[in-house]
């Protein structure tokens, strides 16, 4: 399976699919529009070692949260029902997932597409 979670309105998640040049076969999900699943978010849990790790710790709204323990459980229903929480752009192929948009995530998924 290939899959990209992006969002159409970030100049940063479209500079990167530009560069990445995907194949169609990458089915591509504007997670404003479409929101993820239970079954996606846990699809890319199982594929990194925590909910913590796909949190984006630049969203605006984390600030509510200011000061509070965040759970795991806690984590994923922030991401569940909060968009801004989801660390993008998301990238599966294979069972590998790269997370966010740091130049050495990038990088290696290129390595790994021969791009």
């Amino acid at each position: 399976m290939k899959k990209a979670y992006h969002l159409s309105t970030c100049d940063t998640c479209k500079r990167i699919l530009k560069e990445l040049n995907l194949s169609p076969d990458w089915k591509l999900q504007d997670i404003k529009t479409e929101k993820i699943t239970l079954e996606q978010l846990e699809e890319m849990r199982n594929l990194t070692d925590s909910y913590e790790s796909l949190l984006n710790k630049r969203a605006r709204k984390l600030s509510e949260y200011k000061g509070q323990e965040l759970s795991e459980e806690k984590l994923k229903s922030m991401i569940l029902e909060e968009y801004t929480f989801l660390k993008r752009p998301v990238f599966i192929r294979n069972n590998e997932i790269f997370i966010g948009n740091a130049k050495k995530t990038i990088e290696s998924l290129k390595t790994k597409l021969g791009a």
